[in-house]
């Protein structure tokens, strides 16, 4: 049973000086650290699902579910989703101060607005309203909802990508993609000042008839191929500056994933595989190489093992690092198909299907933390959390709008981590170690130090540095605290002041269940 251990007091004992008869379990190395990986600038990144922009069917948060969890089967059409674990949602209002205010902590960042809906999305792009979505579509975006976003986009000094509607209603006479919805969104998005940065030909191309109003339903790896030719034809003349980002597809590379699609005939039938999508005819080509990532699904869909997680395994060691997988595969499948491009992870959270119940808590900061610290150092060029706003894995509450624990994680990291990402080869057993350029220094150096254990570990540093210690009462709290004190917004929706401990080159003690950055600023 995993330990709700009590933490409160001790970040208050966690430096012993160079005199004191303590040996080192780590040795961090302050010299002659070599890069690995440089990533984007905008690393941090995360999406606003087009659910959420237009008002449109996502999950239900735990506490409203009614009878048993996780014994629905999972919809792989969002207009025959089940009611009990699905919940109509309003409209997202972009605008609201407080909202800003948590964006611009993460900015600059990529914002995709994608997913399953933006699939069999209609853009009614003027002020003419419209009761129903046209024949071919499934949901109505809005000017002033597109607007909105690219409001909240120039605001919040981000950028723009998003994926385009597939359905029906896009489709000519011998069922290929056409622009048509793609070139109404460009032309205003122009319009009105900004540029579509990159883009997705579809969310999740692997299971292309999710979002509804797809009536091929034998869509195959070559009907694929030949949207995306469509898609760089006009693309390419179009929007020249306009990343084209792909495939984009989920599941693949994960032991646990392919064996359970194996199991499901029915699932199976209606899904591409990764490497029958990248042999096809035309060959696709991408300026990026894009992935989906969940290591599990949530408790909403499936109660426990294969793809279930059970919280008292949510810090072990194979959960946590099972990032690395997928990974390890996708870039392999990136060197036989796109050698030399980037890769960007453009969806990923604790768990598909909304998240856990615990992916709200300081549990989830360990998995969120290791994953951004253990694939860029890996090569990944981009990472987008999956979602700003909405369900239990998001980065703030979707109802308080209060920052979850993954927030304030990401909110260090933002404003710590450089661009270069070290080869680190120390660390142990539930213990982690990633090493980044101190952000906006030639030489300063920034550790993540993950304790995931349940053992205090003692680091040794040769050099003085500013500890950042983040702590929680319980694995189970949705507060977290900063070397003791508790992160929260101020009274008046400001980010709060944050700055490090001074610490004494030495031993430095790591209580169990604790994530430290240390700063180095020579």
């Amino acid at each position: 049973m995993r330990r709700r251990k009590i933490l409160g007091l001790l970040p208050l004992l966690t430096v012993a000086s160079c005199g004191d008869a303590v040996k080192p379990d780590v040795t961090l190395q302050t010299e002659g650290l070599k890069v690995a990986n440089e990533v984007s600038p905008l690393y941090q990144s995360y999406n606003i699902e087009m659910a959420e922009l237009v008002g449109g069917r996502f999950w239900k948060p735990y506490k409203d579910i009614k009878g048993p969890i996780g014994t629905n089967s999972y919809g792989v059409d969002v207009t025959d989703s089940s009611a009990d674990i699905y919940q109509e949602l309003p409209p997202v209002n972009l605008a609201n101060e407080r909202i800003l205010t948590l964006a611009k902590g993460l900015s600059p960042a990529y914002v995709r607005v994608s997913g399953t809906w933006a699939n069999a999305t209609y853009f009614q792009g003027d002020d003419t309203e419209i009761q129903s979505p046209p024949e071919g579509f499934v949901n109505i975006l809005t000017a002033e909802q597109w607007l909105g976003l690219l409001d909240f986009v120039k605001e919040t000094d981000s950028r723009l990508m998003t994926s385009f509607c597939v359905s029906d209603g896009v489709r000519d006479k011998n069922g290929i993609w056409t622009p048509v919805e793609a070139e109404k969104i460009i032309s205003f998005s122009e319009r009105n000042g900004v540029r579509i940065a990159a883009a997705e030909l579809f969310n999740e191309p692997n299971i292309p008839t999710a979002g509804g109003e797809f009536s091929k339903k034998d869509y195959s790896a070559e009907d694929y191929a030949k949207d995306v030719a469509v898609f760089n034809t006009w693309a390419e003349e179009r929007a020249p500056y306009m990343l084209r980002v792909g495939p984009g597809t989920f599941g693949e590379g994960l032991k646990c994933f392919e064996d359970f699609v194996e199991s499901q005939p029915e699932m199976k039938k209606l899904m591409l595989g990764l490497e029958d999508m990248m042999t096809a005819h035309p060959a696709p080509e991408f300026n990026v190489f894009s992935y989906h990532f969940y290591g599990g699904v949530s408790k909403r869909i499936m109660p426990g093992p294969p793809m279930g997680i059970l919280e008292d395994d949510a810090m072990s060691e194979e959960w946590i690092t099972r990032t690395d997988e997928a990974f390890d595969y996708i870039s392999a499948v990136r060197d036989r198909f796109a050698p030399g491009e980037p890769i960007w992870l453009t969806e990923t959270a604790e768990a598909a299907g909304g998240g856990d119940p615990w992916a709200n808590t300081f549990t989830d900061t360990f998995r969120y933390l290791y994953q951004m610290g253990s694939l860029a150092q890996k090569g990944l060029d981009v990472h987008f959390h999956n979602t700003l706003l909405t369900s239990e894995y998001s980065l703030v509450d979707h109802y308080t709008l209060e920052p979850n624990p993954s927030y304030w994680a990401a909110l260090l990291w933002n404003r710590l981590m450089g661009t270069k990402a070290y080869e680190v080869n120390s660390g142990k057993d539930d213990f982690y170690v990633f090493a980044h350029n101190l952000k906006g220094k030639d030489k300063g150096i920034s550790y993540l130090l993950i304790n995931a254990g349940e053992a205090p570990v003692n680091v040794t540093c040769d050099k003085k540095s500013d500890m950042y210690m983040l702590t929680s009462e319980n694995l189970d709290s949705r507060k977290i605290r900063l070397n003791g004190q508790e992160m929260k917004m101020t009274h008046d929706s400001r980010l709060p002041e944050i700055s490090g401990k001074a610490t004494d080159k030495g031993i430095i003690r790591i209580p169990s269940h604790a994530i430290v950055f240390l700063t180095i600023n020579e």
